[in-house]
C-alpha cells in the first residue's frame, strides 16, 4: 500500500487531517492536507479492493487494512497507566496476563485490527524487538521424561519464539500438519505468503537494507507461533512495549486511502477507538453520477466499514474464548 506522509505536523505535535480529497487524470489522487500542503498519489500503488471483500460470519476469518493510528487512539492510549504501584489495582486484572491476546486485548481495548496495526507498529518502529533479553529462554539442562514432541520441536529455540526462518518455518509446517495454528487465525495472508517465501538470507538483508514493514511482518508471524509458550512476564512485557510505540507515536503520517474499484471509490480510513474511521470518500466518477447515486454508494462503503469492524471484533472474541478453554 502507497501511504503518504508528511513531517510538517509531526514537528507540531498535530494530527495531519485531509482538508480535500479528489481525483485526477492519469490514476492520479490529489490530496490536500489542513495545512494546505498538497500531494499527488498514483491510485495503482495504493491498496485496492471491491464491494466483493470476503467477510465471514462464522467467526473464523478477520479483515485488515494497514492504516495508521488516529489522535483520538493515541489519546486513549496515554490516558491509561502501564505500570501500577498498587498490587491490589492490578490483581483485578491478573488474568489478562494469561494470553498475549487478552493483554492487548485489556490495554488496547477494541478487537482483532487494534492488536494487529498496534503490534505491526510497534515492530515496524522498533518499540519491540524480538531480540530483547526478555525473550529469551533461560539455558537449562532439564528434559522432560517421557520426551515430549513439544520438547523435542522447541529445545533448539534460544527464544521464547522460533528466532531463525529455518526454524519457524519447521514449526509453521508442524503446526499445520497438525491442524494447530490457531494463533495465526486471521492473520492477513500477505504476512503468512511473505514469512513463507523468506529465507534467512533474505530476512537478514531485509533487516540490512532497513525494510522494517516487511520484517515487521514476518516477525509477527514467527511471534505468534511462539505465543502459547510465552510466559507472563514475557506477556507483560511486551503489552508494555506495544502501548509505549503508541503513546510515542509520531502523528506524521497521513490515514491510509483503499481504492474500492468496484464503487469508483477513493477512501481514507484510520483507526480510532472503535475501529477502522472513514476520512473522506471521493469518487473518480462522481462528476457524471447522479446524487443519489453516490450517496447510495457512500451508505454501502460505511454499512461494509461497519461489518469489518463488527466481524474483527467477533474474531477476537472467539481467540479469546478459545486460549481461555485450553487453559482450563
Amino acid at each position: 500500500m502507497a501511504l503518504i506522509t508528511t513531517n510538517a505536523f509531526a514537528q507540531q505535535g498535530l494530527q495531519p487531517t485531509i482538508a480535500a480529497m479528489r481525483w485526477g487524470a492519469d490514476y492520479n489522487l490529489h490530496v490536500r492536507l489542513a495545512n494546505d500542503s498538497d500531494y499527488v498519489v498514483d491510485v495503482r500503488g495504493l491498496y485496492h479492493t471491491g464491494k466483493d471483500l470476503f467477510i465471514d460470519t462464522t467467526d473464523n476469518s478477520a479483515t485488515y487494512y494497514p492504516v495508521t493510528l488516529d489522535r483520538e487512539f493515541v489519546d486513549y492510549i496515554k490516558s491509561k497507566r502501564i505500570y501500577s504501584d498498587d498490587p491490589k489495582a492490578d490483581s483485578a486484572r491478573q488474568t489478562s496476563y494469561k494470553t498475549l491476546w487478552s493483554a492487548l486485548n485489556a490495554n488496547l481495548g477494541g478487537g482483532y485490527i487494534h492488536f494487529i496495526n498496534c503490534m505491526i507498529y510497534a515492530l515496524e518502529s522498533q518499540n519491540l524487538r524480538l531480540t530483547d533479553p526478555i525473550l529469551m529462554r533461560p539455558s537449562t539442562k532439564w528434559k522432560p521424561k517421557p520426551m515430549t514432541s513439544t520438547y523435542k520441536r522447541t529445545r533448539k529455540w534460544t527464544y521464547y519464539f522460533p528466532n531463525t526462518q529455518q526454524l519457524a518455518h519447521k514449526e509453521y509446517k508442524v503446526r499445520k500438519r497438525e491442524g494447530d495454528l490457531r494463533d495465526l487465525q486471521g492473520v492477513p495472508q500477505p504476512f503468512i505468503d511473505l514469512f513463507l517465501a523468506t529465507s534467512q538470507a533474505d530476512y537478514e538483508k531485509m533487516l540490512a537494507n532497513r525494510r522494517m514493514r516487511e520484517v515487521a511482518q514476518i516477525d509477527l508471524v514467527k511471534l505468534l507461533l511462539g505465543a502459547k509458550y510465552l510466559g507472563e512476564d514475557q506477556i507483560r512485557y511486551i503489552s508494555s512495549r506495544v502501548l509505549i510505540a503508541v503513546m510515542k507515536y509520531n502523528v506524521n503520517t497521513m490515514p491510509s486511502v483503499i481504492i474500492f474499484d468496484d464503487y469508483n471509490a477513493a477512501v481514507a480510513l484510520s483507526l480510532g477507538v472503535n475501529g477502522y474511521k472513514i476520512e473522506k470518500i471521493v469518487y473518480s466518477d462522481g462528476e457524471v453520477v447522479s446524487g443519489s447515486e453516490l450517496e447510495g454508494r457512500t451508505e454501502l462503503i460505511e454499512a461494509l466499514i461497519k461489518r469489518i469492524n463488527e466481524a474483527n471484533e467477533r474474531v477476537f472474541r472467539k481467540k479469546l474464548q478459545l486460549y481461555y478453554q485450553r487453559k482450563k
